[in-house]
């Protein structure tokens, strides 16, 4: 029998407060038996709980006690002392050989009546003995006691005073632990090593009881945006996701983020922590201002021991302080470029409009049957003046990410309607409009009244704008973003589907959103020939848009040989480089008729 239920060390609690505080955060310590009789080990987790103890790892094999000892780091173990294969006199010489359990408090519960016994586990270092059967009034003082013990302890050995943070001694034990959890499970995780700018000088200038002072206020608000939602979603959303926050000497900091899901969030956790520590500081009625140098290392990416990993950290840190701080800095070459090219590449984005470096292409989109131009497809496009275009996919997720995609948006319906109505005024009445919607954008509030007042201010005859929102749309909050396509349709505008069959959507939602049209997209297109399957999934669609009252356009039209299955299959409208690939709107005019 063996249950394991994984939680953060007593050790490894937040603060000192926290692990010599009250009974109520004893009793969250993690308790480990080992025994060879299930039956004795659950008759004391039934004793424990009774006062409150919920973290239980149980091991009836003496042979696995070690391993799993080393994965749970329990902060108390109970201890049987006869058992076959493994006696617990040899488990508790070779933890008391290991630097890492030499201080691990062991009790003793043993149904020895040998005095000579009893003398022996206490020559190996048992921190205390109890005789089988146990009673279980005698059972819940002593785990108290010794839990209490060993909390004080702790404090003193492994908590900072001033900060009430764990301290570098602590943060190696814990970084060891963190990495071979990562190599087992196959997880990302990171190490922050942070360094206050200047914080010397300052501390010098308004003396040390105001830099005592200052280390205390930005301990507690760096720990506050650890615990806090801004950190959580960078998170996978497995237990072993966590942040763990150490102080090391003066303004040195560093923090563990186990569990994520992508190195790059270590980059943007680092962001978050840079805009927290520049927030004032208020220190004996004065307003100061603190930066910090930030230097990261990761795994898998740093496949390398706790030390060197710290070391990587550290140097990263050491340059970004060297060059002025107030910024951070991947360890790893490959790593830091990248992210150093998206920072770069999203500081150039936020001046983007002002520069007027965004246009808009627009793709024809045609009638199958007559193979005529009925609307277009508005395309976001960035163009650099020394570097080119930059593809949507590098800098469209960056505008989401970063909200830039709300005035973004604006700036593309803002044009996309003007373009319209000059076309409208230059005899095409009845030429339509697409215009993509970013699922980001629903998170906008004002998204109907900006929608409104741009409809009404360009003179767009609103049936002729279609809104295009992807699948993604639909991954949260369903209800609430249907009752926002239902208000965008009062207005009088058509909504679409984009990328159908894609993503995550079920057909049922077919039913409920107030679409007009359905766009199938061009990865169905590319094996249309070859794969029977590809071609009755294209077919079905089509079948079941026009059952709907759905209008159908396939993307990624390339060759006359798809056109002619669209036309067979009774499709709509379709796009792509058949016809023509997005071009700007003076280019395209010319592929307009003469009139309409």
């Amino acid at each position: 029998m063996q249950a394991a239920i994984q939680t953060i060390p007593l050790r490894n609690r937040e603060s000192a407060a926290d692990v010599s505080g009250s009974t109520a955060n004893l009793l969250q310590a993690k308790i480990m038996m080992v025994d060879d009789e299930p039956i004795t080990m659950e008759v004391v987790q039934t004793f424990l709980e009774d006062s409150g103890y919920r973290q239980f790892v149980l091991v009836d094999d003496p042979c696995k006690a070690l391993r799993i000892l080393e994965e749970q780091r329990p902060d108390l173990l109970l201890l049987d002392l006869k058992m076959p294969e493994i006696s617990g006199f040899e488990i508790l010489q070779r933890l008391r050989a290991d630097d890492r359990f030499r201080h691990l408090p062991v009790l003793i519960l043993s149904s020895s009546s040998d005095n000579a016994d009893k003398l022996q586990a206490l020559d190996l270092g048992a921190t205390d003995l109890l005789s089988k059967p146990v009673d279980p009034s005698e059972l819940q003082l002593r785990v108290r006691n010794t839990l209490a013990a060993k909390a004080y302890q702790d404090q003193l050995a492994f908590y900072d005073p001033l900060t009430k943070l764990p301290n570098r001694y602590l943060f190696l034990e814990r970084l060891e632990w963190a990495l071979k959890r990562a190599k087992r499970h196959n997880d990302v995780l990171a190490l922050l090593s942070i360094e206050l700018d200047q914080f010397d000088k300052i501390s010098d200038t308004l003396g040390l009881i105001a830099g005592d002072e200052m280390l205390r206020q930005l301990g507690q608000r760096i720990a506050g945006l650890v615990r806090g939602a801004d950190l959580s979603g960078f998170f996978g959303t497995g237990e072993d996701s966590a942040a763990n926050l150490f102080h090391f000497d003066g303004g040195v900091f560093a923090l563990i983020l186990r569990g994520l899901r992508r190195e790059r969030d270590a980059a943007r956790a680092a962001q978050q922590l840079l805009e927290t520590i520049r927030q004032p500081l208020q220190i004996s009625q004065t307003e100061i201002y603190v930066t910090a140098s930030i230097g990261i290392s990761t795994f898998p990416t740093e496949r390398v021991k706790n030390i060197e990993m710290l070391q990587l950290a550290s140097g990263a840190r050491g340059y970004v302080k060297n060059r002025g701080g107030n910024a951070f800095k991947f360890s790893s070459r490959q790593i830091n470029t990248k992210y150093q090219r998206r920072i770069n590449l999203e500081a150039r984005l936020r001046k983007a409009l002002e520069r007027d470096e965004l246009v808009l292409h627009y793709q024809p989109k045609l009638d199958v049957a007559a193979n005529t131009i009925t609307g277009v497809e508005a395309l976001l496009r960035w163009h650099i003046p020394e570097r080119g275009l930059v593809p949507p996919c590098q800098f469209i997720p960056i505008a989401e990410e970063t909200g830039l995609i709300g005035p973004i948006g604006e700036w593309v319906l803002t044009t996309a309607c003007r373009q319209q109505e000059a076309w409208r005024q230059a005899g095409h009445p009845t030429l339509d409009m697409a215009v993509n919607l970013s699922p980001a954008q629903f998170q906008n509030g004002d998204l109907l009244a900006a929608f409104r007042k741009i409809i009404a201010k360009s003179g767009i005859n609103p049936r002729r704008l279609i809104l295009e929102v992807t699948e993604g749309v639909l991954m949260e909050d369903v209800d609430v973003k249907i009752d926002a396509m239902n208000r965008l349709r009062e207005l009088g505008v058509r909504l679409a589907i984009d990328d159908f069959g894609t993503g995550y959507s079920s057909l049922s939602y077919l039913l409920r959103l107030p679409l007009d049209e359905l766009k199938i997209d061009r990865s169905f297109f590319v094996n249309l020939f070859e794969d029977a399957k590809s071609r009755a999934l294209v077919s079905a669609l089509i079948h079941l848009a026009r059952n709907l009252n759905l209008r159908t356009v396939a993307e990624g039209v390339e060759t006359e040989k798809q056109l002619e299955y669209l036309q067979k299959e009774g499709c709509d409208l379709y796009q792509g480089f058949l016809f023509s690939p997005a071009l700007p709107s003076e280019e395209l005019s010319q592929l307009l008729p003469s009139g309409d």
